[in-house]
């Protein structure tokens, strides 16, 4: 079963997103803040990452450079309220950018793509 590790400091959508995808046959693994994102990805190895860009502490920026750094070809997926975040710069490092909507057949289509 693939792995996907959840990071967004929405309890609402780390819900909608563990429901949706679990329903897909994922396994899924949720931190709430970028720094325990990093932990958990450390520790429990996930084959995606679903990461929220605005999160107090460490933004979805500074998590997505760490994480790249110790996995290159671990796809990320950027899920964030606004589109904006798509111009900028740090963004482009990750494999997929979705606005957050309660339709999520954008984030799993994307999910779909990177862990067929």
């Amino acid at each position: 079963m693939k792995k996907i590790l959840i990071v967004d400091d929405e309890e609402g959508i780390q819900m909608l997103y563990r429901e949706e995808l679990e329903d897909e046959g994922y396994e899924i693994i949720s931190a709430y803040t970028g720094e325990e994102g990093i932990r958990k990805f450390e520790n429990e190895s996930p084959d995606l990452v679903i990461l929220d860009i605005q999160m107090p502490g460490m933004n979805g920026i500074e998590t997505l450079r760490q994480m790249k750094k110790a996995n290159p070809s671990l796809p990320v997926i950027l899920s964030s309220a606004y589109n904006e975040y798509k111009q900028d710069l740090g963004a482009w490092a990750s494999d997929e950018y979705v606005v957050k909507s309660p339709d999520i057949n954008d984030l799993k289509e994307a999910v779909r793509k990177h862990l067929p």
